[in-house]
C-alpha cells in the first residue's frame, strides 16, 4: 500500500476527518440557530447537501485501519477500541450533564436529572452518540472476524439493514442499522480505498471531474427530496464518502488547507468539546442582535465551535493541566499503555 505520510500519519485521512468533524459541527450549529430563531439561512442548504454523506464518511474513515488491530488479543483490543472511547464518553457525558443540570432540573426535577443521566448509559446522549456507537462497531467486527463469517455475508446483511431504514427509537440500534455498513466497508475495502486515493493524486483532473459529477447528482437528489429513499441513501453515502476521500487526496497532494488537516488529526478534541463554545457563541450573537442573517450567524457559530476546542487543547498542552480531558490517564487502561502516544487520542 503506497500512501503519502507525515509523521507516520496518512495526510489525506486527516483531511477527510477534518471535513467530517467540520460538517458535524456545522450541522449542530446551524440546527441550533434554526431552532432558536426559526430559520437557518444559506447554511441550512449546505447542511442538507452534506446530510447523505456526512456520517457515512466519518464511519468509513473510522474503519480504514481496523485490519491492523483486529487480530490482537481481546484484552488489548477492548482496551484500545472500547475502554478508550467509553472513558471519554463517560467523562464528557458527566461534564455536559453538570452544565445542563440546572435547566434539566427545572424541567424534570433533580430525580429526573439522575434518571436521564442513568438512561444515557443505554441511550447515547446528544452529540456524544458517535463515540458510543463506534466501540460497538469495533466489537461486532471483531466477533464476526473471530467467527470467520464471510465478509460478503456481513456486507449483504449490513446493506440490507441500511436499506430497511430501521426505526426502533433506540439510538444504538437505529444508528447501527444505518451506519455499520459504511464502517465495515471502510475496513473491508481499505486497501482499495488507499489505491483510489493514490490514483486520484496522480490523476487530478479525473478526480475533479468525479467530484463535479457527484456534487451535481448529490445536489439533485437532495433538492428533489430523494436522498433519504432506500437504496438512494446507501448509494449517496458511499459515493459521498469517496468524494470526500478524493478531495482530501487532492488537498494532501498540494498541501493546502493545513488547518483542516490539523482539525482531522485532533478531531476527537473538537467532537468532545464543541458543544460549549457552540452554545455560548450562539447565545451571545442572538442576544446582541447585531447580525440578523441566520446563515451568517450559523457560520460564525460553526467556526467558533470548531476553533475554540483546538485553542483549549493548545492551552492544556502548554500548561500541562487538564490533559485528562482529551488524553486517557494511566488508571483508565486495562492493558499495557502504548510506549509512544500521540498528543490526542485518535477517533479511529
Amino acid at each position: 500500500m503506497a500512501a503519502h505520510q507525515t509523521s507516520s500519519r496518512v495526510d489525506w485521512v486527516d483531511y477527510a476527518k477534518g471535513f467530517c468533524i467540520f460538517l458535524v459541527v456545522m450541522m449542530h450549529s446551524t440546527l441550533g440557530v434554526g431552532s432558536a430563531i426559526g430559520e437557518m439561512g444559506f447554511m441550512g442548504d449546505i447542511v442538507a447537501f452534506a446530510k447523505p454523506f456526512r456520517m457515512p464518511d466519518f464511519f468509513m474513515i473510522s474503519g480504514l485501519f481496523l485490519a491492523l488491530t483486529l487480530d490482537r488479543d481481546w484484552r488489548l483490543y477492548l482496551d484500545r477500541k472500547v475502554v478508550h472511547f467509553f472513558y471519554f464518553y463517560i467523562l464528557w457525558l458527566t461534564i455536559q450533564f453538570g452544565m445542563k443540570a440546572p435547566s434539566f432540573a427545572a424541567e424534570f426535577g433533580w430525580d429526573g436529572v439522575l434518571m436521564h443521566y442513568a438512561l444515557a448509559f443505554v441511550q447515547p446522549f446528544g452529540t456524544l452518540w458517535f463515540i458510543y456507537a463506534l466501540p460497538v462497531f469495533f466489537v461486532i467486527t471483531k466477533l464476526l472476524h473471530s467467527l470467520k463469517v464471510p465478509w460478503q455475508v456481513t456486507m449483504l446483511v449490513a446493506a440490507g439493514l441500511q436499506i430497511s431504514q430501521v426505526h426502533t427509537g433506540s439510538v444504538l440500534i437505529d444508528e447501527t442499522a444505518s451506519r455499520f455498513v459504511f464502517f465495515f466497508a471502510g475496513y473491508v475495502f481499505a486497501q482499495k480505498i488507499f489505491v483510489i486515493a493514490d490514483w486520484v493524486r496522480e490523476n487530478t483532473m479525473k478526480g475533479l471531474a468525479f467530484v463535479f459529477v457527484w456534487a451535481v447528482v448529490n445536489g439533485l437528489f437532495v433538492g428533489y427530496g430523494y436522498a433519504d429513499l432506500p437504496f438512494a441513501s446507501l448509494a449517496l453515502g458511499g459515493l459521498g464518502a469517496l468524494a470526500v476521500i478524493t478531495v482530501s487526496a487532492l488537498l494532501s497532494k498540494v498541501k493546502a488547507l493545513d488547518l483542516l488537516r490539523y482539525m482531522g488529526k485532533n478531531s476527537i478534541v473538537i467532537y468532545l468539546s464543541f458543544f460549549f463554545p457552540m452554545a455560548v457563541s450562539r447565545t451571545i450573537l442572538l442576544k446582541l442582535g447585531i447580525i440578523e442573517d441566520a446563515g451568517l450567524i450559523s457560520l460564525i457559530v460553526t467556526c467558533t465551535a470548531t476553533i475554540a476546542p483546538m485553542i483549549l487543547f493548545w492551552l492544556i498542552s502548554k500548561l500541562g493541566y487538564g490533559q485528562f480531558l482529551f488524553k486517557r490517564p494511566a488508571w483508565a487502561y486495562i492493558a499495557e499503555m502504548p510506549r509512544a502516544k500521540s498528543p490526542a487520542p485518535s477517533p479511529t
